[in-house]
């Protein structure tokens, strides 16, 4: 079986729940399998140490023995980037350590699933994205999309040229409803008729799209003011109240499954949110508490208001982050997946395929 290798066209697209699931289902055909995440992007720890659990996840389901600088041998950071500028970080000597790496896991598995990078322009700077390792490991790319809008599909013909015959095909997740029979009816003959294949179209599953305000809440530990109500609510996106009520509300109006977050001694934004029914909850920065009468509003909304003592930005930022990574990875995200590969997609073409 040659190696696959999962890149995708934006952030947020479940690369890491796609990959593993591919694993795991070229496992139950009966492959031992091996995981490699050559350039890690999250943030490194104090002691420089790799803080990725998706190398992690994969090394607990697919019972790896692997290192986590074998699994993981590039933590691709803005450190690491601001060092290859300054020449301290040699292509040619990371090349040979992915490589190594790569053919010490291989030599010991029948298959190798490669997890890539959110941007098939990330590693160029040490001559090693995506494209670059997929030719160095004569790879078959899944490239990973989402697809929102016709648009979208300039992003997908751009990395098919990147990618050249390496190309194995192209794996839309997470498709709305609302999208789904004009992706499935125009884009996908358009793209085959292009010469591009496409592997399957995923559809849009709640649960794997967004987060639930209390696990929001859990994993930026913050205080929860209002009741319970509201907190098993989805939520996707978010967006800042900096600007006047006013065009706050013209603002709010045009979200959904959102949340709102500003500073809490903005009251007069707080009320505009909660006269936007797509506004799902409201996070207020800098530990300002708000009025015992916006809370009881709040309460009788069911939307949930978090308090956290941070600074907006930081709080912004934070949000921005759990929002872009998603549900928690888990055995059962990527079981979930598992199963919709299985009903949505060509999986097998890729796992049975040694050309």
């Amino acid at each position: 079986m040659k190696p696959i290798l999962v890149t995708s066209t934006e952030e947020a697209t479940g690369k890491t729940a796609v990959t593993l699931a591919i694993a795991k289902l070229a496992d139950a055909a009966g492959y031992s399998v091996g995981y490699m995440k050559p350039k890690g992007t999250r943030l490194q720890s104090a002691t420089g140490k790799t803080r990725d659990e998706d190398p992690m996840l994969a090394r607990e389901l697919l019972g790896l023995d692997s290192e986590m600088h074998e699994l993981e041998p590039i933590v691709y950071t803005p450190t690491f980037v601001q060092e290859a500028i300054q020449g301290r970080e040699q292509p040619d000597e990371l090349r040979d350590r992915v490589l190594e790496n790569y053919e010490k896991m291989a030599g010991e598995r029948d298959a190798m699933v490669i997890e890539g990078t959110d941007r098939l322009v990330t590693g160029g700077i040490v001559d090693l994205t995506d494209a670059d390792i997929a030719e160095m490991i004569d790879a078959n790319v899944v490239l990973l999309s989402r697809y929102d809008e016709p648009e979208d599909v300039d992003d997908i013909l751009a990395a098919a040229e990147t990618l050249g015959d390496s190309l194995a095909g192209v794996l839309f997740n997470a498709v709305p409803d609302a999208v789904f029979d004009q992706l499935t009816t125009d884009v996908v003959p358009y793209l085959e008729n292009r010469g591009i294949s496409v592997l399957g179209v995923v559809p849009r599953v709640q649960e794997l799209a967004g987060l639930t305000v209390d696990d929001l809440a859990e994993r930026l530990g913050a205080e929860v003011l209002t009741s319970d109500a509201g907190t098993d609510l989805f939520v996707e996106r978010f967006t800042v109240g900096a600007m006047s009520a006013e065009s706050a509300l013209t603002q709010f109006r045009r979200m959904q499954n959102a949340v709102m977050i500003t500073s809490g001694d903005r009251p007069e934004i707080v009320t505009a949110a909660l006269d936007a029914s797509g506004i799902k909850a409201i996070i207020l920065g800098g530990g300002f508490r708000p009025s015992s009468a916006i809370i009881g509003r709040a309460e009788e909304e069911g939307v949930p208001i978090l308090l956290l003592q941070s600074d907006t930005r930081m709080v912004i930022d934070r949000t921005e982050d759990l929002l872009q990574t998603g549900p928690t990875r888990s055995a059962d995200t990527v079981d979930r997946m598992q199963t919709l590969l299985d009903d949505h997609a060509d999986v097998d073409s890729l796992i049975d395929n040694d050309d």
